[in-house]
């Protein structure tokens, strides 16, 4: 074996390589920042203002990352998301403002209500048999409005990551019959209750008020039902779908890829914190620690890896041509 690992050979029968086209990157907007707010959390991050972002879109196009996936912070939060739909929503603002600026950039958009609820949850708010839940069918009318509303602006590709049954389809028919047929879905298809979500939460402002998000999110012990959801998701009409959190999960990455559509990993915020943070400390070599985390994604199917470290990624591709 060791005859096709030697240096010169080892090029030659590499099995998979990483590329700047393969990666996303996640964008925070803030409507109350008037500059840019470092994330405690997430060192390297920030929130941008609304007139920054287009910087910090053309920064990373400079770089060679050809998409962002945008969230927003709005100035107003109430319980039924209604900012979340506000043609003059930040990020309706943003999707605007980056299109007009880096027509070729692909702009992929969040399609949730957690960061624009007063409660933190992702939707609207009904009575369960436990208590306050998500209401899945009234949810399901407002993930259409607000998907249809960055359409409006200019996004390329919306992503809902609610975890509501039949969002993919309801969406999709939104998009239809607004007229925004060549808008494509990338679904959080895969999403799990993870513990790994907690500096984006901190950085997004979407900490929940009660309860928690296990009655729509997938237990981290379901590997068949993760399937499923995707499956299903395929079937509604996705054109890609999503494993969340990435780097815990690539066994799921792999099984769904086979499923035939494109498939995201979205390497979250928990991920990062916990890579820079032992880096900080000298533990690991941040570099090669997070280009190898990126690789194994690539390895195990992913055709789209949505990490914060996007633009660290692609400066050190340039360092080693």
């Amino acid at each position: 074996m060791r005859r096709l690992r030697g240096r010169l050979i080892q090029p030659l029968v590499r099995e998979h390589v990483l590329s700047k086209t393969d990666l996303v990157a996640p964008l925070f907007v803030d409507e109350t920042a008037i500059r840019p707010a470092p994330i405690a959390s997430m060192p390297g991050q920030v929130r941008h203002p609304a007139g920054g972002i287009v910087r910090a879109a053309e920064d990373l196009r400079e770089k060679g990352i050809l998409a962002v996936l945008l969230f927003g912070i709005p100035a107003r939060k109430d319980a039924g998301a209604s900012e979340a739909f506000n043609p003059e929503g930040i990020v309706q603002q943003a999707v605007r403002s980056i299109k007009a600026a880096l027509p070729e950039m692909v702009v992929i958009t969040d399609v949730c209500a957690c960061e624009y609820t007063d409660h933190g949850h992702c939707g609207i708010i009904g009575e369960g048999p436990c208590g306050p839940d998500l209401d899945n069918d009234r949810s399901l009318e407002l993930m259409a409005r607000i998907a249809v509303s960055h359409a409006r602006a200019g996004a390329d590709i919306v992503a809902p990551s609610c975890m509501l049954d039949g969002m993919v389809t309801i969406i999709r028919r939104a998009l239809d019959d607004a007229g925004f047929t060549d808008t494509a879905i990338m679904s959080y298809s895969t999403k799990f209750d993870s513990a790994l979500y907690g500096p984006f939460r901190e950085a997004a402002e979407s900490g929940f008020f009660f309860g928690d998000r296990s009655t729509y999110q997938i237990s981290p012990a379901n590997g068949r039902e993760a399937v499923r959801e995707s499956e299903l998701d395929a079937m509604e009409g996705a054109d890609i779908l999503m494993v969340k959190p990435a780097g815990f999960y690539l066994d799921l990455v792999a099984e769904i890829r086979t499923l035939g559509l494109p498939v995201a990993a979205y390497q979250v915020s928990g991920e990062y914190a916990m890579i820079r943070a032992a880096a900080a400390q000298g533990w690991i070599d941040e570099k090669k620690v997070v280009m190898e985390s990126l690789l194994c994604m690539k390895r195990a199917g992913a055709d789209l890896i949505i990490t914060y470290f996007a633009g660290n990624a692609a400066g050190w591709m340039d360092e080693e041509q």
